[in-house]
């Protein structure tokens, strides 16, 4: 009994040193970041915090909010093979995964071999994925849930890390289709990217017009990001946190004695809500350089891990209300 105590305050006291080097590791992220990205500090947590706690995030503004330069600072920042693909109406599922092509060797023999897409990088950008049809969109589904594809019958693991960064324009606008349900369900979080505060927007205009323009520098490995990772899974998290966590995450579902949601909600968030809630939390609070989540940590995480697991029923709509609205009532009342 006494060895197995000892054993776990070694474990305890291990932890402790891992997590005081990942804090240093993320301060130096953190900097590194904000060389080059302006304000926006809800947003670089908030996907930051996806990317600790190994899934996929959903970045959605209008364009010129630097989202496109969030995704290539963070790959630079972090070490991580990133690609980027720019999403078209006419971009092909092949586009993305790879091909097969039918070569001939030098004995006159015919073979296919496989040429992978860009999809095999550790951070792929999916730059305004709402303007390709929903097939090509559906390409990515398979690799964000199972982390390989297959093509022509045949498995192609994805490289560890391995995480998708969306962007997205408002579906209000031209052109664009709404992305299927069961795929929205697969980002871990939805980061609504809003307009900079003025005194942000004045450094952008001061230090990006000029002849000098701040450059992201390598400071972590993705080998460095895996053992981060390992350590945020490794997390404790308090049962009050856990109870906040169904708590929450029930009262959005219809059908649950919630009476606002009964009336505003067509249907709600499943269980993989919940899972995101408990990985974002323990993340956030590392991020934040605590060891343990807080019930704190899961009202902040509400909004951008709930609101694109919801839908309103038609009259909800008609009466102007949005997702976002929905979720702060249901935060107020857990507070």
């Amino acid at each position: 009994m006494g060895v197995m105590a000892k054993s776990t305050t070694i474990s305890d006291a291990d932890m402790i040193v891992e997590a005081e080097a990942a804090l240093a590791d993320l301060a130096l992220v953190r900097e590194g970041v904000g060389k080059v990205i302006f304000g926006q500090e809800a947003v670089v947590e908030r996907t930051m915090v996806a990317i600790l706690a190994g899934g996929h995030a959903l970045l959605v503004g209008v364009p010129g909010l630097a989202k496109t330069k969030l995704v290539e600072t963070l790959g630079t920042v972090l070490g991580l093979d990133a690609r980027r693909v720019q999403f078209t109406p006419d971009l092909m599922p092949s586009d993305i995964l790879g091909s097969e092509v039918m070569e001939q060797d030098e004995a006159g023999k015919r073979f296919f071999r496989f040429l992978p897409g860009p999809i095999f990088a550790q951070l792929l950008m999916a730059d305004e994925i709402n303007r390709a049809s929903p097939r090509t969109q559906s390409a990515l589904l398979q690799a964000m849930q199972e982390y390989h594809v297959t093509v022509a019958g045949a498995r192609h693991d994805l490289p560890a890390p391995f995480h998708v960064l969306a962007t997205q324009n408002p579906l209000e606008q031209e052109g664009t289709y709404p992305l299927p349900e069961a795929q929205l369900d697969r980002f871990l979080m939805q980061v609504d990217i809003l307009y900079p505060e003025l005194e942000a927007e004045r450094r952008i205009l001061l230090e990006t017009t000029g002849m000098a323009d701040s450059r992201a520098e390598n400071v972590l490995s993705a080998e460095r990001l895996r053992a981060i990772q390992t350590l945020v899974r490794r997390m404790p998290v308090p049962e009050s946190v856990v109870e906040a966590i169904l708590t929450l995450v029930r009262s959005a579902r219809p059908g649950n004695g919630n009476a606002d949601t009964d009336k505003h909600v067509a249907w709600g968030p499943g269980p993989r809500a919940s899972q995101a809630l408990t990985l974002c939390a323990r993340a956030r609070a590392l991020y934040d350089g605590r060891l343990a989540p807080s019930v704190d940590d899961i009202h902040a995480l509400a909004e951008p891990v709930l609101q694109h697991r919801m839908a309103l029923t038609f009259a909800a709509r008609a009466e102007g209300m949005n997702v976002r609205d929905v979720v702060a009532r249901l935060v107020k009342a857990a507070t």
